[in-house]
């Protein structure tokens, strides 16, 4: 056995002990047992967990601020009516499809052709299934065209169907003045007036849009290098790489970072582009359930203990992959029990923040900055541009021997074209802004006031009886639907109302658990929100959503008896 294989064997063998000292152990009392009434929960299945950190000293002193997440359970009885109308769905859909055998009912798309039904199918039996008779029935609540800049307002461009959603004909008319409450726009920065909208466009006039080359040939400008260095300084870390694209900057650098021998732990609800990067990199990938330390701590000791399979060789690396706030639950990392955990284990850490850098932390610096965190005790940080800083790409930062690798391995870097320039400068921009290196403290306030707004919506939300799921400083906040019959029905009511919102369903969504995703901004203003709140609530009594059983939750104004982690069944 080698000597690394043995000193991990080590660490596992004394980690039950070291966890317990510092309070990473959980414990499991009655809920009924806390006056209180708070109902902060995590949902598996119906199982309610509630999970809740109070105080600094509360888990070995790993946390510096309160952290409060919501997942209520779904309602037994909202649970098999959600069942059933997908029953119902299913029934009709095979019922259609043996009408349109038989050339009853026209098929216009989602089906294999007549020759080639002998070949690998295109598509997946269910997910055609499903995209031919659930999916068409709510089509026209996506891919709706705006026709303005996506700030805290937008113009829609008007669309109506004649076939049941399979095409759509544009009425030559424009739905003005929407409530934006769907873009990522975090801190407003997505916007065409002010110094950003002004330096970008100074640049294109000065440098084109194109760049026409990668970094490694004639696309490396003094522009993408001051970019580079501003992100470095913005992250506290020794140096970044910016990519073009955000997907890829996952996708394309991860197989750089891992390969054959090597096992890369993965939260369950991680992003596709993360699951993308880590199927391509041919390493071997577990999943973790959803910010649940004790499933990863079993994941790692089983690592530590059993080595490679077959070979029982130790892994070349465990490469642990997380996000600062997850898109579709509003969820938000526990990073400091998972650097705690890295550390014990001698993994190494990847962390995507692509929703949580520039909306999270007293400086906006992310999830680091929220819990008051070492950057160095994150060893690839990643995130993109595309939200908090209204622009496009995406950057990884860490130690420069890190970065060097990269340049030369990844592919976005070798093969990619460089990122446009009016873009770089959006990025320069809006970042100077958020640090105060423009002399102001619009960014500052931009910050303060995103937090404002999230605490304000979240607090209405969940006192009008919403099932509101995430953490309570997260800017994403899900407001769950559950019913298929809902999803396109709480779209189109919102828009009548001139409310612009994301309805979710499968298959970004577990079946049963669909969901309406409202982003709040920095850009929307307390009428904005007393707006959207009037017309959430007014259509959430029409179509009967308010289904939490906990409305009111109060403050807490003690610790408890050194309990982190609580959790019970019903």
């Amino acid at each position: 056995m080698s000597c690394l294989h043995r000193s991990h064997l080590r660490v596992g063998h004394d980690l039950s002990h070291e966890l317990q000292s510092s309070r990473l152990s959980m414990r499991w009392p009655d809920l009924e047992s806390r006056a209180d009434g708070v109902s902060s929960g995590l949902h598996y299945g119906f199982q309610y967990i509630a999970f809740f950190v109070q105080h600094g000293t509360c888990n070995g002193g790993l946390y510096s601020r309160p952290f409060k997440e919501s997942f209520e359970e779904t309602p037994m009885l909202v649970a098999v009516f959600t069942y059933l109308g997908y029953g119902i769905l299913t029934i009709f859909g095979y019922l259609r499809d043996f009408l349109r055998d038989w050339k009853i009912e026209k098929c216009h798309i989602a089906r294999e052709r007549e020759e080639q039904k002998d070949f690998v199918p295109l598509y997946q039996d269910f997910e055609n299934f499903y995209t031919r008779n659930l999916y068409m029935r709510i089509r026209d609540n996506w891919n709706r065209p705006i026709c303005s800049v996506p700030g805290a307002k937008v113009d829609i461009v008007e669309r109506v169907s004649h076939n049941y959603n399979w095409t759509f004909d544009y009425t030559g008319k424009v739905v003005k003045e929407v409530i934006n409450m769907g873009s990522y726009n975090y801190l407003g920065f997505a916007e065409n007036t002010g110094p950003c909208a002004e330096a970008a466009a100074e640049v294109t006039m000065k440098y084109g849009v194109g760049v026409s080359s990668t970094r490694q040939e004639m696309g490396n400008c003094s522009r993408h290098e001051e970019l580079e260095k501003l992100v470095a300084r913005f992250l506290g870390v020794e140096s970044a790489m910016a990519f073009g694209m955000g997907f890829a900057t996952n996708s394309m650098n991860i197989p750089a970072l891992a390969g054959k021998g090597c096992l890369i732990l993965s939260d369950e609800l991680n992003h596709a582009s993360l699951v993308l990067g880590a199927r391509l990199s041919g390493s071997t990938i577990r999943v973790f359930k959803h910010n649940n330390m004790q499933s990863l701590e079993k994941l790692l000791k089983e690592a530590i203990a059993h080595g490679q399979p077959r070979s029982r060789r130790p892994w070349k690396k465990i490469l642990i992959l997380v996000e600062g706030i997850y898109s579709m639950e509003g969820s938000i990392v526990r990073l400091p029990e998972v650097i705690a955990l890295k550390k014990k284990y001698k993994a190494y850490l990847y962390l995507d923040e692509a929703h949580s850098i520039g909306a999270l932390g007293p400086r906006g610096r992310g999830v680091v900055d929220y819990f008051g965190l070492d950057p160095n005790d994150v060893d690839v940080m990643m995130g993109t541009f595309t939200k908090s800083f209204g622009a496009a790409g995406g950057y990884i930062g860490g130690r420069k021997e890190l970065m060097d690798y990269l340049r030369t391995h990844s592919h976005s870097a070798v093969y990619a074209t460089s990122m446009s320039l009016p873009v770089v400068e959006q990025i320069i921009t809006s970042m100077k802004c958020i640090v105060g290196e423009d002399g102001t403290t619009v960014g500052r306030d931009r910050v303060q006031q995103l937090a404002a707004n999230t605490t304000y919506f979240r607090k209405h939300l969940q006192d009008m009886g919403f099932i509101i799921y995430g953490n309570h400083d997260s800017p994403v906040v899900p407001l769950m639907l559950y019913m298929p019959a809902k999803i396109g029905a709480f779209g189109r009511e919102m828009l009548q109302r001139n409310i612009a919102v994301v309805v979710v369903g499968f298959p970004a969504t577990p079946i049963i658990e669909s969901r309406a995703r409202f982003c709040v901004s920095a850009a929307h203003t307390k009428a904005m929100l007393d707006t959207a709140l009037g017309a959430i609530s007014e259509v959430g009594d029409l179509l009967q959503l308010k289904y939490s059983r906990h409305r009111i939750v109060p403050s807490l104004d003690r610790a408890f008896d050194e309990t982190t982690y609580e959790e019970t069944e019903e």
